[in-house]
């Protein structure tokens, strides 16, 4: 096995496990071991599996952001509420290595809400729609970068 399909296959593995790691860079990690892995193979072939790949990760980032977006402002939770809450995970993450991030989004989002409203039943329910946003978000991203793992690997079975 080639040098270049092993560091694909890593690169792949932990850009998948990645979009649970908030701290590395998913799908970018993926394709980045599939463009490895087609430089190093060559053909057309290992480059249209390549192209698939981004592919997939462009339409996987485009509906990260909008499919929980757009759930979020139908809901009624404002842009500034999300931004308290990505404050206070960035400050939960350094405050609580790996947990702080999803506790500090929980609760700066709650402390948003409950401030706007003044009701801490509404507030409980914003925070939930939040919450389930960014699983959705975080779904979508697995989802991609799992696809890209099956689109190389079935890449690599083709072409050898």
């Amino acid at each position: 096995m080639q040098t270049a399909t092993v560091l694909a296959a890593v690169l792949i593995a932990v850009g998948t496990l990645g979009v649970l790691i908030p701290v590395l860079p998913g799908t970018l990690l993926c394709v980045a071991g599939v463009l490895i892995w087609s430089a190093s193979t060559g053909g057309g072939a290992a480059w249209s599996i390549f192209a698939g790949s981004l592919a997939l990760a462009l339409v996987g980032w485009t509906c990260k952001y909008l499919l929980p977006g757009r759930r979020l402002s139908t809901a009624g939770i404002p842009r500034t509420t999300l931004l308290v809450g990505t404050v206070c995970a960035v400050v939960g993450f350094f405050v609580i290595p790996y947990v702080g991030l999803a506790l500090g989004f929980v609760l700066g989002v709650y402390v948003a809400e409950h401030a706007r409203l003044r009701d801490a039943l509404a507030a409980r329910r914003a925070t939930a729609v939040a919450v389930r946003a960014v699983l959705l978000s975080v779904g979508i991203e697995l989802l991609t970068a799992t696809a890209i793992g099956v689109l190389w690997l079935c890449g690599v079975l083709f072409t050898q």
